[in-house]
Order: structure tokens, then C-alpha cells, then sequence
């Protein structure tokens, strides 16, 4: 793959959010749309799921909140695995 479609595919996204962020109702609206595309994106550059990527982060909220910078997709496998894991999710 050359340099070039690398860049047109991470601008496509971007273009493709821009068209759909013409909808949303409110500041605040926009704002949690920027940041879900932002954490999809950058878990997709490392490679790593983002569908599991955002569950983990729901599932360990408090820890997520006490310290963000262990959980970045880059490393919260790591900070998942003396965790034990994921959870079970309440019933």
C-alpha cells in the first residue's frame, strides 16, 4: 500500500464524520461524537479492536477515570491482564 492511500483513508474517515456530524443536535452532541471517532481511530492504528477496546473501558470505568493514560489502546491489554480480564457483565 503506498503512502498515499494510507492518506486518503484516514482522511476518508474524517470527511465521512464531518458529513455525519451535520446532524447532531447539540454542542455537546458533537462533542461525544469527535470522541468516540477519535478513540475508534486510534485503537484501529494500533491495531486493536475497537468494539473491545470501548467495552474494556465501560467495564472498567473507575480505573479508567483514575488513571486514562494505562488504558490507551495501545496498552490496556497490558493494565487488563492483572485485572483479571474482562469481567462478567452483570445479568
Amino acid at each position: 500500500m503506498t503512502r498515499n492511500n494510507v492518506t486518503e483513508r484516514v482522511l476518508k474517515k474524517a470527511i465521512l464524520h464531518r458529513k455525519n456530524a451535520l446532524f447532531t443536535r447539540t454542542l455537546n452532541g458533537a462533542h461525544v461524537g469527535d470522541t468516540f471517532m477519535s478513540l475508534i481511530h486510534t485503537a484501529e492504528l494500533n491495531h486493536v479492536a475497537p468494539f473491545e477496546y470501548l467495552v474494556a473501558l465501560q467495564r472498567h470505568a473507575d480505573a479508567v477515570a483514575a488513571n486514562p493514560a494505562d488504558w490507551m489502546p495501545w496498552n490496556y491489554q497490558a493494565t487488563l491482564t492483572p485485572q483479571q480480564a474482562d469481567p462478567a457483565p452483570p445479568d
